[in-house]
């Protein structure tokens, strides 16, 4: 697996009317893809909704889909970026690297760019990426370091310079779709 300094690698997983499936989207600090890998969709069977139980959803989108994922990648990112929550603690045992969740907020702009502010939230904080933007909801491990922290703030305010950090897990979206309709 090649490393790339400058890049961020974007993961969805999600499960839709019971067809589970997931996607990674490596870019370069200017959105430029330079990896993508998928799954195809996976339909659990009535058995194996019996056998797994409860644990099937888990199972399937932390085992089978972000494992297959992340094994695939040929260019590792400088950090990892979800955004559903459940898989920040799965993604990080799983790259052993730097992640994230990464969501909008509906606050006003922050005094300065590169500001970092704890929600008061366990891991939680809202950085300010951009001069224009709201800042963002960013969640950390709970393992996660203060200096850590603060380096993927930079990391983020260096990336949004020139990319708009949220777009891409638009693009694994239609990325799905236009799967769908092949």
């Amino acid at each position: 697996m090649a490393v790339s300094s400058g890049s961020l690698g974007y993961i969805v997983v999600d499960g839709v009317e019971g067809l589970f499936r997931g996607a990674s989207l490596v870019v370069d600090f200017r959105g430029i893809p330079m990896d993508f890998r998928y799954t195809d969709p996976i339909k659990p069977s009535r058995l194996e909704k019996i056998l797994y139980g409860s644990a099937l959803e888990v199972y399937l989108r932390e085992e089978l889909i972000l494992e297959s994922l992340i094994g695939a990648i040929e260019v590792k990112p400088t950090l990892w970026v979800c955004r559903e929550a459940d898989l920040l603690l799965p993604l990080k045992n799983i790259t052993k690297g730097k992640v994230f969740f990464l969501a909008p907020s509906s606050r006003s702009p922050m005094d300065a760019v590169g500001n970092v502010e704890n929600t008061g939230e366990s891991g939680v904080y809202m950085i300010q990426a951009d001069s224009v933007s709201a800042p963002l909801r960013v969640a950390f491990p709970e393992s996660t370091k203060e200096d850590e922290i603060k380096q993927t703030a930079g990391v983020l305010v260096e990336a949004a310079k020139t990319m708009e950090l949220l777009e891409p897990f638009g693009r694994i979206q239609k990325a799905f779709s236009s799967l769908g309709e092949e």
